[in-house]
C-alpha cells in the first residue's frame, strides 16, 4: 500500500479549483509557482541570477532549452502573481533578477546576452518592468534605475532599429544583422513594440509615445502581418524582408493576439474610448476566442492550436498561453465592456487547467481540455497554469497604476543607449592587414618560445 502512490503518480490528484474561491484559486496559483520555481537556479552559489537553465544562448535554439526572454517573462507573471495573491514569497528574487540582467546601459541588453539579441527577447523583460510599476511592486533599493526608466531605456533602444529600407517599416527579429532570422519582420517584435510604446502612454501620458503606438500599429496593418477576412482578424507570424515582405509565415500563436490585444487596449484607455481603438480591441478579441477557444473543446478553454494537440510545442511555444491569460485580464481591466466576454474564458480555461495538473506533485501539462494528464512538464506549463489561475483573481482595483493615478516609479525619458551596428564588446574597427601581421608575429614568437621551453625542459 504504500508502494501505491509511487506507481500511480499521474492518477493520483489534480489541483482542486473551487472557481468562486479566491482562496481556492491562490492556493492553485500558489502551486504552480513553486513548481514553476524549481527549474529556476540562479539564486544559488555560482549561479546567473535571473536566467533559467540552458538559457545563455537561444540563437540559434537548441532544444530542450530555455530562452533568456522566457526568463525576463517569468518574473512578470510572478509579478502578476503578487499583485493577485498578496504572497511575497518571490519578490526579492525578481527585483534582484530583474536588476542583475538590465545591462549596463540599463536597457535589458547585458553583455551575456546582446550578441543573440532579440527585439523581442528585450520586450518581455521590458514588460515585466512595466508589470512592476503598474502594480507598484517594490521599488529598486539603492541608486539601481526605476522600474520605469528599464522600460523607457529598451523604447529607447529599439526606435532606432525601426527600419523603412526594406517593406516601408517594422522591426526586424534579430537586432544585429549577422544574426539569423534578422531578414525577418515578426508579430512579436512589432506587436511587443506597440504594446511597449501604448504602455508608455498609459502610464506617463507622454503623446510621443502614443504617436509611436499609433506607427507601429499602422505599419502592422498594412502589412502582410495583418490579413482581414470577413469579421476575423489573423495576426500572422512573420514576413520576410528578403523579399519585401510581400508574403507571410501563416502561423498563429496566442501570444501575438494577447501582444496586440492589450496593447489596444492600452490605447483605448489613453484616448478615453476612442471608437477606433475600442473596435479595435473587439476585432482581435473575437478572433482570439475564434482561434484559441475551439467550440469542438466546448468554446472556453484556451488551446495552442499550431502545436498543442499534436505535443510538439517547443519551451517557447509552451508558455504562450502565459501572456494570453494575463493579457485578457488586462483588457477586461481596461474595457470594461470587454469583462463580460472574456471571464467565462478565463474561468473555463482556469478549471481546465486545474483538471490537467495531475502530475505527481500537481505538476501541469498543456492540453487544458483534458483531465487525463499528458505527461509533460516545465516552466511554461506552470508559468500558463499559474498566470491562468491568478487572471480569475483580478477586480476593479486592479486595474493598472499610471502616474496620474498612483504609480511611484520615477519617469526617466532619456534612459538607456541606442542601438549601434555591433553588440557591446565587438571591436570598434574592422581588422586590418597591420593588425594580421602584428598577430601573426606575435604567434610566432609564441611558437618559439614553447618550443624552446619544452626542449630545455626534456634536455
Amino acid at each position: 500500500m504504500l508502494l501505491m502512490p509511487l506507481l500511480f503518480p499521474a492518477a493520483a490528484v489534480a489541483i482542486t479549483l473551487d472557481i468562486s474561491s479566491p482562496a481556492s484559486i491562490a492556493s492553485a496559483a500558489g502551486t504552480a509557482a513553486y513548481n514553476m520555481m524549481t527549474y529556476y537556479t540562479g539564486n544559488q552559489t555560482g549561479q546567473v541570477p535571473g536566467i533559467l537553465p540552458g538559457s545563455l544562448s537561444c540563437n540559434p535554439k537548441a532544444d530542450g532549452t530555455y530562452c533568456w526572454w522566457e526568463a525576463g517573462a517569468m518574473w512578470g507573471s510572478l509579478i502578476n502573481y503578487w499583485q493577485y495573491t498578496n504572497d511575497s514569497t518571490y519578490n526579492s528574487i525578481i527585483s534582484e533578477s530583474l536588476q542583475f540582467q538590465r545591462g549596463p546601459d540599463n536597457n535589458f541588453n547585458p553583455p551575456n546576452q546582446s550578441r543573440s539579441m532579440g527585439v523581442d527577447d528585450m520586450l518581455f523583460w521590458a514588460f515585466s518592468a512595466l508589470d512592476a510599476v503598474e502594480s507598484n511592486f517594490p521599488p529598486p533599493e539603492g541608486n539601481d534605475p526605476s522600474w520605469l526608466a528599464l522600460a523607457q531605456g529598451v523604447y529607447n533602444f529599439q526606435t532606432s532599429l525601426w527600419d523603412t529600407s526594406t517593406c516601408g517599416g517594422g522591426f526586424h527579429w534579430q537586432v544585429y544583422s549577422f544574426n539569423a532570422g534578422y531578414n525577418l519582420k515578426i508579430a512579436i517584435a512589432n506587436g511587443g513594440n506597440f504594446q511597449l510604446a501604448a504602455r508608455l502612454a498609459y502610464i506617463t501620458g507622454n503623446t510621443t509615445y502614443a504617436d509611436w503606438a499609433n506607427k507601429v500599429w499602422n505599419w502592422m496593418a498594412s502589412s502582410q502581418l495583418f490579413e482581414t477576412q470577413g469579421d476575423m482578424l489573423y495576426i500572422w507570424d512573420s514576413t520576410d524582408s528578403n523579399n519585401n515582405c510581400t508574403n507571410a509565415d501563416n502561423l498563429v500563436w496566442t501570444y501575438n493576439y494577447g501582444t496586440v490585444l492589450a496593447g489596444a487596449a492600452y490605447m483605448y484607455n489613453y484616448t478615453n474610448g476612442s471608437s477606433t481603438w475600442e473596435s479595435r480591441v473587439q476585432q482581435v478579441l473575437s478572433s482570439t476566442f475564434s482561434l484559441f477557444f475551439p467550440s469542438e473543446y466546448g468554446g472556453n478553454v484556451m488551446t495552442e492550436m499550431e502545436c498543442e494537440k499534436q505535443l510538439n510545442c517547443d519551451q517557447d511555444q509552451k508558455s504562450f498561453k502565459a501572456y494570453l491569460s494575463r493579457w485578457l485580464a488586462v483588457t477586461a481591466l481596461l474595457v470594461p465592456s470587454t469583462a463580460s466576454q472574456i471571464m467565462p474564458k478565463l474561468q473555463g480555461s482556469a478549471m481546465g487547467a486545474a483538471g490537467q495538473c495531475s502530475g505527481g506533485g500537481n505538476v501541469c501539462g498543456e492540453q487544458w481540455y483534458s483531465t487525463t494528464y499528458d505527461g509533460l512538464t516545465g516552466v511554461g506549463e506552470e508559468m500558463s497554469a499559474m498566470s491562468i489561475f491568478g487572471a480569475n483573481l483580478i477586480n476593479s482595483k486592479m486595474v493598472p497604476l499610471s502616474l496620474r493615478t498612483g504609480a511611484t516609479s520615477k519617469s526617466d525619458p532619456s534612459a538607456g543607449g541606442s542601438a549601434g551596428s555591433s553588440p557591446p564588446g565587438e571591436l570598434a574597427k574592422p581588422i586590418t592587414t597591420a593588425d594580421r601581421a602584428g598577430a601573426g608575429i606575435l604567434t610566432v614568437i609564441v611558437c618559439i618560445v614553447t618550443v624552446g621551453g619544452a626542449w630545455w625542459l626534456i634536455t
